[in-house]
């Protein structure tokens, strides 16, 4: 088992990488009060016993369901589930366990922000995006109907445990949507790791164990790195939103149906790249080797949107501010910068170049 400390202004937690890490959750994380967890039925169905098992039977958590799909992910659940908790008993002292991907963790961590004004909770991530990317940093979220994650609050969990058994029952294009996100990690700030990627995308894809962790591991450690830094995106936490302009409003613009997240991500960081390569803050051959890379984890899902609605989504976009744009553009590989002065000619021509390669 690994171990990556996360320590920002307001928290300090471990996140602990490895296998069989269900029982370690009661051990490491002892609960003074009534333990629930939050997850989805098709994730239960898999590792529900074997959670479960974990805890004594004088202890059982109690289990609360939240239907799978980012079509849910939204305020109206977030109150059936509040009211599910107030009606089980739970207090202050209740621990909820975040069991599932990215959108069981947005939410259930949003859910113990605001249950009485804040509960303790924990991360047990059964994605490989949300273990490289959402469950740590404290992000906590749900969607409006006009845009991603616009309602939201930072509340830190207390721990996250990233098991790598789950990710062997993960579908291959919900693996490729995590992936996309680790790619991500590797251009904006880690070099080594894009090397990595770069070379061994057969034993990644094959779900070698060995090189899933390294991958794991790499995309945490950078993600605590740039959260110890910059914990409320103010500075340089924005660079981890590299393709999330136009990823985001590619799932606003699609209804929240057509692509998981990560493949937005990815259609939003070649967008972001035809960008930079406009503007020539990036070399055409560290380019190539970007495209090169984040089509080798593809394929990319089509989709269809027009350019106003895609420009429209753009523009609610929660990085902006003032009327000013913020974009994340590569420099190179490890390298992304932060900009505020893209047009609406560079967008539109950005959004034209994806939709035509989308279709």
């Amino acid at each position: 088992m690994r171990t990556i400390p996360v320590k920002t202004a307001s928290a300090d937690y471990p996140v602990f990488i490895g296998r069989s890490l269900f029982s370690e959750i009661p051990r490491k994380i002892p609960a003074p009060g009534k333990v629930y967890v939050l997850t989805s039925p098709e994730i239960w169905a898999l590792w529900g016993k074997k959670l479960l098992a974990a805890f004594p039977k004088s202890a059982q958590p109690t289990v609360l369901f939240l239907p799978a799909g980012e079509r849910h992910k939204r305020l109206t659940e977030v109150e059936k589930l509040a009211d599910q908790l107030a009606s089980a008993g739970a207090d202050r002292s209740s621990l909820l366990i975040a069991f599932g991907g990215g959108i069981i963790g947005d939410l259930g961590g949003f859910l113990a922000a605001i249950y009485m004004r804040g509960i303790d909770y924990v991360q047990v991530p059964t994605t490989l995006l949300a273990q490289v990317d959402s469950s740590v940093g404290g992000k906590t979220g749900v969607n409006l109907a006009s845009g991603k994650n616009l309602i939201g609050s930072f509340h830190h969990p207390r721990a996250v445990f990233a098991d790598i058994d789950v990710l062997q029952t993960l579908p291959d294009r919900e693996l490729r949507a995590g992936l996309f996100e680790s790619v991500k990690a590797g251009i904006i700030r880690d070099p080594a790791l894009f090397r990595f990627m770069e070379q061994n995308a057969a034993a990644i894809l094959a779900r070698d164990p060995a090189a899933l962790e390294r991958v794991i591991v790499a995309s945490i450690r950078m993600k605590a790195g740039v959260v110890a830094i910059d914990e409320r995106e103010s500075g340089l936490r924005m660079i981890l939103n590299y393709g999330h302009t136009l990823g985001h409003a590619i799932e606003a613009a699609t209804g929240f149906r057509v692509l998981l997240h990560g493949e937005a991500i990815a259609w939003g960081m070649l967008a972001a790249l035809q960008i930079a390569l406009d503007r020539k803050t990036v070399a055409p051959d560290q380019a190539g080797r970007i495209e090169q890379i984040i089509l080798a984890y593809g394929p990319l899902p089509p989709f269809r949107a027009t350019r106003a609605k895609l420009l429209a989504a753009a523009d609610r976009d929660k990085k902006n501010r003032a009327g000013t744009r913020r974009f994340i553009l590569p420099k190179g590989i490890g390298n992304a910068i932060v900009v505020e002065d893209v047009t609406e000619a560079e967008l539109n021509s950005a959004i034209d170049w994806t939709l035509a390669r989308a279709r």
